[in-house]
Parts: structure tokens; C-alpha cells; sequence
């Protein structure tokens, strides 16, 4: 995200932690990581500090996954589809 222009910070919502908060003029990304989402509670980890943020801004999970487990507005990539996507 640096070489795409952005600013990164971490960020915190409630008690939670968002990984990278991720800002480029008026333009705001939320990014959760994990290397695996394994199972349900790892899923719930990973979601839930994006789900506590009210704002409208996209909101990625990236993993190496290649399931698709996006939902509740939060869009869920695979980190090699990630980075390879031009438009975040």
C-alpha cells in the first residue's frame, strides 16, 4: 500500500485492532491479515474489527486462502489476488 501511495497506520475500534488503516487523500482502506483463516473462530478474529467500523470505506481480509469468505460487507481476498489488483 506505501508504493500505491498510501499512508498506514493501525488502528484500534472498541477493544479491537485493525491492522492497517490504510489513507490517500479522502480515500480510507481498512485491511485485516491472516495466513490461514483455519476455522470459525479465526474467521470471527479477523472479521470482527471491520464489522465494528461504521464508516463506508472498503474493508479487506487478506489471507492465503482461496475460498472466498467475504461477507457483511467485507470482501475477503486472496493475498496473491490482492496484491496483484490494480484498482485498491
Amino acid at each position: 500500500m506505501l508504493s500505491r501511495g498510501y499512508d498506514i497506520s493501525v488502528g484500534k475500534v472498541g477493544e479491537y485492532e485493525i491492522d492497517f488503516i490504510c489513507t490517500k487523500g479522502r480515500e480510507k482502506v481498512y485491511i485485516q491479515v491472516a495466513y490461514l483463516l483455519a476455522d470459525a473462530a479465526v474467521v470471527e478474529r479477523e472479521f470482527r474489527p471491520l464489522r465494528k467500523v461504521s464508516d463506508n470505506y472498503p474493508k479487506y481480509v487478506v489471507s492465503g486462502d482461496k475460498h472466498d469468505f467475504s461477507g457483511d460487507g467485507i470482501i475477503h481476498k486472496n493475498i496473491i489476488d490482492f496484491l496483484l489488483d490494480t484498482d485498491i
